[in-house]
């Protein structure tokens, strides 16, 4: 049979055995092969934002609260880091549809999450909910909180809070609204019935418009949501506010009391807002994306457009975030389980 080798294969491969590599060398190897995923999120990190857009995902649909929040923050950022900034609604399941596409994304820092309070209520409200909230996903910063707002309309038998609690003590029925079943609202109902041992009927609407379209019209006695959503309507004097969930009184309802004035010390349900990250965002782009979205909030301009949507800044850090957006995790799972919460 005619030999295929090259001359002389057989005295290196012969060589080759008989001088196989040293240990050394293969560890070097194997070390280079580790370094090589970090050489890479460090080549991203360089070059950030200089490939492309970046892109706001705000979780919810057009119009909202997270929308304009989105909105808000878009335009100082695109400023700041010298690259488009674009938003883009997918709203859905209660913001879960948006929050799983930024995961899906590339994690290369150019897709970020714009997110609710909801988020922090759908690992205990959504068994299938198709990623893992705490292992998946980095707060890059909690953007701000808000009051809840416990209204009426005018013409209801309701002038305050005592009257709610007072016909609910007495086993009359008291019927709320709220954006939706299993919303922040409808949780803070179920914590405060709890407290109080009375029982009130949740109606869910489909958002904070068709909410306040019954609420002034009295289809619904009293309703629930954010000073986003319902200070236009107090303002209109069509609403009357009878409590804040917040601990202190609401900077934009300064002679409505809150709940926890009422009876209820240490009550406190807050509306709030956050930036999320893919937790595989290379550890560069997320502190420089926190130190940015920072100096946006501390925009004189920027603060004022927030405040106007009645959001009290927060800021800070990535760990201020994570530690907030944790206690409401835990806080609201407890609600949901206590009072077997389902969601729609």
């Amino acid at each position: 049979m005619m030999n295929n080798l090259e001359p002389g294969a057989d005295f290196k491969a012969e060589k080759a055995f008989k001088h196989p590599p040293s240990l050394g060398a293969l560890w070097a190897s194997f070390a280079l092969l580790m370094l090589l995923p970090a050489l890479h999120l460090q080549a991203v990190a360089q070059a950030w934002p200089s490939k492309q857009a970046i892109k706001l995902v705000a979780v919810f649909p057009p119009g909202g609260s997270v929308d304009q929040v989105a909105r808000i923050l878009a335009q100082p950022l695109s400023q700041q880091l010298g690259q488009s900034v674009i938003v883009e609604n997918k709203g859905g399941a209660s913001g879960t549809l948006g929050t799983a596409q930024v995961i899906n994304a590339p994690a290369d820092g150019y897709t970020f999450a714009v997110v609710f309070d909801t988020h922090g209520v759908n690992p205990s409200l959504i068994p299938s909910l198709p990623y893992d909230t705490k292992k998946d996903l980095t707060p890059l910063v909690l953007v701000g909180t808000s009051p809840m707002v416990i209204a009426s309309y005018v013409g209801s038998e309701f002038k305050t809070f005592a009257d709610v609690m007072n016909v609910a003590k007495a086993k009359k029925n008291v019927s709320y609204g709220t954006i939706g079943n299993g919303s922040l609202g409808h949780l803070a109902m179920s914590l405060l019935g709890k407290n109080a041992q009375v029982e009130f009927t949740h109606i869910p609407y489909k958002g904070g418009g068709p909410l306040m379209n019954d609420a002034i019209a009295g289809h619904v006695p009293i309703s629930i949501g954010s000073v986003f959503v319902t200070k236009p309507h107090i303002d209109s004097k069509r609403m009357r506010p009878l409590a804040v969930t917040s601990s202190k009184r609401a900077a934009d309802l300064p002679d409505v009391p809150t709940i926890a004035e009422n009876g209820f010390p240490g009550f406190e349900a807050p509306a709030w807002w956050a930036v999320l990250a893919s937790s595989k965002t290379p550890p560069d782009i997320v502190k420089k994306m926190n130190e940015e979205l920072n100096k946006a909030l501390k925009n004189p301009e920027i603060a004022s457009k927030l405040d106007q949507q009645g959001i009290d800044i927060v800021g800070g850090s990535v760990e201020r975030a994570r530690g907030f957006i944790d206690n409401q995790m835990d806080i609201w799972s407890k609600v949901v389980k206590d009072n077997n919460i389902k969601a729609d």
